[in-house]
């Protein structure tokens, strides 16, 4: 399957590393025009030199901004007024006791994970609309239907953009436009290295320490180890491309097999 995405602006939020720099180093590959997102100038000049380099493209821009606000949205619609494929991939996650999470963290895990995406969203959709094409993917994760305890705030959001998904794709019914969430699973990114070592700790070499891991925290896994950043981007450039144009409204799972259902 040949996938091509010439003359389609991506912007890709929270994509300075990880899953999100993986999503915009494929969709630059496909021949996209792709803008990253993060909250540090310096640390969005560094990926957007990365994300060339590894690309083979030159068309990869930056916005500097906090999404998590309004004004860093305001300073990313800014500079990036108009996209054909929108990945709300920005998020935070960790693990905190459940009963010891206060209002202000709660509020700032929906802020940063679900107002930041329902905020473009709201910028970005009636333009697609009008043009007649357009994608919207927003990052979810097993954790939206599998919700751990340690993790429960962060589940909460991952919920939250099941819904925000396919209530914004009933909006752009009949349009060309298509509204989908990718539901990732555990996945080995810098954040979840830190995240493993701060419940297996750092006695153990990584190896050893991942799969402790996955064994103690994440058993329903079927793949049994963590996926590569590289095979959540695979699907988002495929559900961004023309060949997934009877796809809307859905949770495509790119989880390991990690959520015990056959359905998605």
């Amino acid at each position: 399957m040949q996938i091509d995405l010439s003359g389609r602006t991506a912007l890709v939020t929270g994509s300075t590393q990880g899953i999100g720099h993986a999503i915009a180093v494929g969709l630059a590959r496909a021949g996209a025009r792709v803008v990253v997102n993060g909250r540090d100038e310096e640390h969005v000049a560094g990926a957007v030199r990365t994300a060339r380099t590894d690309s083979g493209s030159d068309d990869v821009t930056g916005a500097v901004g906090d999404l998590a606000t309004e004004q860093g949205a305001a300073a990313v619609l800014k500079a990036v007024p108009t996209v054909d494929i929108l990945v709300n991939n920005l998020g935070i996650f960790g693990a905190s006791p459940p009963l010891e999470i206060d209002d202000a963290e709660w509020r700032r895990y929906f802020e940063v994970n679900v107002l930041s995406a329902v905020r473009l969203i709201r910028a970005f959709l009636p333009g697609m609309k009008e043009r007649g094409w357009g994608r919207v993917l927003n990052l979810a994760s097993d954790s939206a239907v599998a919700t751990p305890a340690e993790m429960i705030h962060y589940g909460m959001t991952k919920t939250a953009l099941l819904a925000v998904g396919r209530g914004f794709a009933k909006d752009a019914a009949g349009t060309g436009v298509t509204v989908n969430s990718v539901i990732a699973g555990p996945t080995h990114t810098g954040g979840v290295e830190g995240f493993v070592r701060e419940l297996v700790g750092d006695a153990l070499p990584w190896d050893e320490a991942q799969h402790e891991f996955m064994v103690k925290y994440r058993p329903q896994s079927l793949i049994q180890r963590l996926i590569k950043p590289e095979e959540i981007a695979n699907m988002v450039v495929y559900l961004a491309s023309p060949h997934a144009s009877a796809t809307t409204g859905g949770a495509v799972r790119v989880d390991g097999g990690y959520v015990d259902s056959i359905l998605p």
